[in-house]
């Protein structure tokens, strides 16, 4: 009678270990080299946004150097001039920011007066008379006390002692130079403005060496690779140009009709509330109510503001609801479809490793992942797990 030996799971356990190990290495180089990695993503995303463009000027019999020129010069310039009307705007409520903190400070005090007399008519309601006559005697026995001490009688006997006194303790804290303090806050963005200032340069590199650098990762590969690796390119572009194209131009729909709306309502400042609102709305699963928290905030100063309240949780919702349902599957289409599943654990992961940036960017890397996996015959089980 033949024996058969159970197979040894070491040579299962091998594989598995190694890619658990692999996984970990590439989780901590994204994590340590987060500025790098992010820099080259946001330089990749506007590269995409601004190719079309450059093909357009390249029909004005133009090269590709100095198409790519004109386009990042009108774009740089653009994004200057929204900033200076973005400034222009935040000096204003800069100089308004005292009457709106005192205006909110006054709704504070009157929602806590109103929480109190809730608090007061529900203890009412719940404790006996009898019980709070008593805490009252027991809140009122050190003054009685104190008379009966100056009288040069005996203190009456408390069921319940007070707590002993806390000495104050004054600490008295040495000025900061001004220096010193500016150097601190600027120190700790200074790494995040210097990779910021790569970002035009590689935008430029990008356009401009796109047909040199498609024909020379091409030829690293030969045969069917070359094929596959072609088409992957092809299927990362189109995706996140999709992705990234389509929700910039949604984006500048719902800032130009929210502004509007928030114009005709009166709504302060809504040159910038309205991108601002418009910004939160794209944000996945909590766009709905963080577009709202701008433009109420900014009308919480203005007289009949329950009225205008209203009506902008109603605009703005709309907005959101017909830009969700209806136009994001127009404009974008059906190249990115994602599992919501997939893209929660995305914004999870990516939100982890790399903060509020990662959020961001969580799903056009998923976007790019999925078109990757869709052009290699040998991940198209992880595409088809990554789609809807």
């Amino acid at each position: 009678m033949a024996l058969f030996s159970p197979p040894q799971p070491t040579h299962r356990a091998i594989p598995f270990a190694t890619s658990l190990i692999a996984f970990a290495a590439l989780v901590a180089l994204l994590y340590y080299g987060r500025d790098f990695f992010v820099t080259l993503i946001i330089s990749a995303l506007f590269a995409f946004i601004l190719d079309p463009a450059v093909v357009l000027v390249m029909k004005l019999r133009l090269p590709r150097p100095a198409a790519t020129g004109i386009v990042l010069g009108i774009f740089l310039t653009g994004m200057y001039l929204l900033g200076v009307m973005a400034w222009s705007q935040f000096s204003t409520f800069s100089e308004d920011l005292p009457s709106y903190t005192s205006h909110l400070s006054d709704l504070w005090t009157k929602a806590n007066t109103q929480l109190d007399q809730l608090e007061q008519r529900s203890i009412d309601a719940l404790v006996p008379k009898s019980l709070r006559q008593q805490n009252e005697q027991i809140q009122q026995r050190p003054q009685e006390n104190s008379k009966r001490r100056k009288r040069g009688a005996a203190p009456t006997t408390a069921t319940q002692t007070a707590p002993p006194a806390i000495q104050e303790v004054h600490v008295h804290a040495d000025p900061t130079p001004a220096i010193r303090v500016i150097y601190g806050y600027v120190a700790g963005y200074f790494h995040v403005l210097v990779m910021a200032s790569f970002v035009p340069f590689l935008v430029y590199f990008m356009l401009s060496w796109r047909d040199h650098l498609n024909k020379s990762m091409l030829h690293l590969f030969h045969g069917e690779q070359r094929y596959q690796i072609g088409r992957t390119w092809t299927g990362i572009g189109e995706s996140t140009r999709a992705y990234v194209l389509g929700n910039f131009l949604l984006w500048v729909f719902l800032s130009s009709i929210s502004a509007i709306a928030f114009f005709f309502l009166g709504v302060p400042y809504w040159p910038v509330i309205g991108p601002l609102s418009a910004f939160f709305s794209l944000v996945p699963y909590v766009g709905l109510p963080l577009s709202i928290v701008p433009p109420v905030l900014a009308a919480i100063g203005i007289p009949n503001r329950l009225k205008i309240i209203l009506a902008i949780i109603v605009v703005t919702a709309a907005f959101h609801v017909v830009a969700m349902n209806f136009l994001y599957a127009k404009i974008i289409g059906r190249r990115v479809r994602l599992n919501p599943l997939i893209v929660t654990v995305a914004l999870m992961f990516w939100g982890v490793v790399w903060g509020g940036i990662g959020l961001l960017l969580a799903v056009p890397i998923t976007a790019a992942v999925k078109a990757i996996c869709d052009n290699v015959e040998s991940l198209e089980p992880y595409g088809k797990l990554l789609g809807d």
